[in-house]
């Protein structure tokens, strides 16, 4: 089985965060001290994938080779594909079909934050299925503004409904997925939707069909923020301000998960705290430094 690949979603008009994102991508945006493409980038790292393809549209494409390079200063590898015209989520495996060449994938939204205890684990654990589908819904307290799931009396996964007027349950479907390598073949099967979008709630229900969709829930402890709007952006930034500041530790730092992976080493690690000195970000690469230094 090959390994598996990354897929970050950072195309899309940005409409309603309109007119904030009429001259710069959504995923471009500070979520407090880091662009909000970072913390998406993060779950993936964690996640142990190296080979990841970041979609976007052609205007923005050169904002985030400028952002995030080639990636081998992290550790790993990244790839630039050009979203012609917003069509769907599930458009993206079709766009990433060559550079997933044949592996399963996990696809994360460019506008989805996940923090928790635990979380690598829980990855992990989505990671190491050979075959099917897993996403990981979380509990909100109003689910009829999401793709909602529906579970029978054995705990497994029986529906997918999005935005439903009379929700089945309280857990709701997030912007993050593991798929196998059926994926991109299948969604060359679907037709747009009503909205002309190949829709990803549609993607999954195939997998459902063949009892092949699994959930993972994100309970207790858990935080997920989607950034799609102007009070969201508030949110997500104060959530992030709050615990950076109470806990000395930072979200989505990319330098210290690719140290902790072991994919860069201690050179690495000074250069990049040096390259952003002056700033919290690069203070706290220091500190690390001096921390694992002397343990």
């Amino acid at each position: 089985m090959k390994k598996r690949k990354g897929i970050i979603l950072a195309g899309g008009s940005g409409s309603r965060l309109y007119p904030i994102t009429l001259g710069i991508s959504k995923q471009l945006l500070p979520i407090y001290d880091k662009p909000m493409i970072y913390y998406p980038l993060s779950v993936l790292m964690v996640s142990g994938i190296r080979d990841i393809a970041i979609i976007t549209t052609s205007e923005d494409l050169p904002s985030f080779k400028r952002l995030l390079g080639d990636g081998k200063h992290w550790g790993i590898s990244l790839t630039f594909i050009v979203q012609p015209s917003p069509d769907g989520i599930a458009q993206a495996y079709i766009l990433a079909e060559k550079f997933l060449n044949g592996a399963p994938s996990a696809l994360i939204l460019g506008d989805n934050i996940f923090f928790g205890h635990g979380l690598p684990e829980i990855l992990e654990r989505a990671g190491n299925y050979k075959s099917g589908a897993t996403i990981f819904g979380y509990h909100v307290a109003d689910p009829r503004r999401y793709g909602v799931i529906g579970f029978n009396s054995d705990g497994l996964v029986n529906s997918l409904v999005e935005k439903p007027l009379e929700p089945i349950s309280n857990y709701v479907a997030t912007g993050l997925y593991f798929l196998d390598e059926d994926a991109p073949d299948l969604a060359k099967t679907l037709k747009p939707s009503e909205r002309g979008e190949l829709e990803i709630l549609t993607l999954l229900e195939l997998y459902l069909k063949k009892s092949l969709l699994r959930v993972e829930k994100i309970g207790r402890g858990y935080a997920w923020l989607d950034t799609g709007t102007h009070g969201s952006l508030i949110e997500a930034g104060n959530f992030v301000k709050t615990l950076q500041k109470r806990q000395g530790l930072q979200l989505a730092n990319l330098e210290e998960i690719a140290f902790n992976q072991g994919w860069i080493d201690w050179y690495q690690l000074e250069k990049s705290a040096r390259y952003f000195s002056n700033t919290d970000y690069g203070d706290y690469l220091l500190s690390l430094l001096e921390e694992k230094k002397s343990m």
